[in-house]
């Protein structure tokens, strides 16, 4: 007669906890847990498409699918292609002339034909994205330095530095840019790019400083820029590892949509002469030559080939400045 006090063992073919079970067949294959969604699903495998990602590869797929970036992006990358290596497209000097071809049509061999002096204007147009695109990119550069520099320091700071550093700025916004930089080239003997590149840097750094400071004051409220305060994290390490690259995006788009201004204000600057002055090849240059009436109804080629690339530049880095802007910018999303 069995024991009524104690429960029977289990035999030795049941699994754990299940003694009524059937034993399993051999060679079954062994049940494995499913991996969580977002997870890998095993060391090898690539993680999912719906992962978290940062901001800046978000971007960069908005970007890769908006026609606007890819169509301005191809005609920047050809115009710094030829500002490089302008011989790659035209074989000619632009210095290079011959008035006894002055104001000449377009002819093969010389598509765009001839300007006033006798010079080949398709070589001229394509050796003049040098100098224009070259004062645009590091005036940007400059004003992008310059802006960020006072304005974050304005606006992590605060207080008297921000008080100090914001009437600083106020007082450049109050110098128009053009005006101001036609008085100080005016008093500027130096040629070559550097000196506009200087005035224009000098002028126009203020809206970047504005929206610098607005960025910074913003991502220095984020949690974790005062977790890694209440660490002991120090100031540099704060500006430059947790603010920075959050603060960062407004002034790359502002900058971008500001260079192709300050190729246009280049432009400007020499057709008044006051800018580049020859023998640089500049289109400012050439439509300051080209201006004259009487010489743009007999020949209006040597106006409308310059002026054409000089309107196509600056499109295409607006179109770009608009295209970050858009994919950077989470409220358009």
């Amino acid at each position: 007669m069995p024991d009524q006090g104690r429960l029977p063992l289990p035999a030795e073919d049941d699994p754990v906890g299940g003694g009524s079970g059937p034993p399993e067949p051999a060679g079954a294959p062994t049940p494995t847990l499913a991996p969580a969604p977002g997870r890998p699903a095993g060391p090898g495998a690539s993680p999912e498409p719906d992962e978290a990602r940062g901001l800046w590869r978000d971007a960069w797929l908005d970007l890769r699918r908006n026609p606007v970036f890819l169509v301005s992006a191809l005609l920047i990358c050809f115009l710094v292609l030829i500002a490089l290596w302008p011989g790659l497209i035209a074989t000619g000097d632009p210095l290079r002339c011959s008035l006894g071809r002055s104001l000449e049509g377009p002819s093969p061999g010389h598509w765009f034909g001839f300007d006033t002096q006798g010079c080949d204007v398709y070589t001229r147009t394509v050796y003049g994205a040098r100098a224009s695109i070259a004062v645009g990119v590091c005036a940007a550069l400059g004003v992008a330095v310059l802006g960020a520099a006072v304005g974050g320091l304005a606006g992590y700071f605060g207080g008297p530095w921000d008080t100090a550093l914001s009437r600083l700025t106020d007082v450049f916004f109050g110098i128009p840019m053009v005006l101001g930089a036609i008085v100080f080239l005016s008093m500027i003997t130096l040629s070559g790019i550097w000196p506009v590149v200087l005035i224009i840097s000098a002028l126009g750094w203020p809206q970047i400083a504005r929206i610098a400071r607005g960025a910074v004051i913003t991502a220095k409220q984020h949690d974790y820029v005062q977790a890694a305060r209440a660490l002991g994290a120090g100031h540099t390490r704060l500006l430059l590892r947790h603010i920075l690259p959050n603060a960062v995006a407004p002034v790359i788009v502002m900058a971008t949509v500001m260079l192709g201004t300050f190729i246009a204000l280049e432009a400007t600057l020499s057709y008044l002469g006051v800018g580049l002055r020859p023998p640089t090849v500049s289109w400012g240059v050439d439509i300051s030559a080209a201006s004259d009436g009487m010489q743009f109804r007999n020949a209006p080629h040597i106006l409308l080939y310059p002026a054409a690339a000089l309107s196509l530049t600056v499109l295409a880095f607006i179109m770009l400045g608009d295209a970050v802007r858009d994919a950077l910018d989470p409220k358009l999303r």
